[in-house]
């Protein structure tokens, strides 16, 4: 995700944090893989977090550091999350608080207003769309 200000004060993204909705068992379905290729040269603050966990939690990759961060209009932010699980299928969103001069809030981050679901893939048929291809195709592993 970009995080970005709308004007020329600077934001501080105080904390961001993950907000489970809803967990139950894994799913029966057929798994499929988003993102499959390489990605553009951005800059970018990557963290992961297990969704099997009591409480998720964000942890910076190594060698990244944790909040708080800062953006403006012409200073944004890029945000890669990566969140794992093998043992359920978890509704989840993001929560990032925030403050500007004496503003302060929390923005919700989710899809387009649907949260974020993810599941294990173990044991289940796993498909892939590569760039290039016309269709969905068998998970390609190496």
């Amino acid at each position: 995700m970009t995080l970005q200000g709308t004007g020329d004060e600077t934001v501080v993204l105080n904390a961001m944090r993950v907000r489970t909705l809803r967990s139950g068992p894994p799913l029966a379905w057929d798994a499929y893989i988003m993102g499959v290729g390489c990605g553009g040269n951005v800059p970018a603050e990557g963290f992961t977090t297990d969704l099997d966990a009591p409480r998720p939690a964000l942890k910076p990759l190594s060698g990244q550091r944790d909040f708080p961060y800062k953006v403006s209009a012409s200073d944004p932010e890029v945000f890669y999350v990566t969140a794992n699980t093998t043992a359920h299928d978890v509704t989840w969103c993001l929560e990032i608080d925030w403050s500007s001069g004496d503003r302060h809030g929390t923005l919700r981050v989710t899809d387009a207003g649907t949260s974020f679901r993810t599941a294990p893939a173990k044991n289940r048929p796993t498909w892939q769309w590569p760039p290039g291809d016309t269709a969905w195709g068998p998970e390609v592993k190496g």
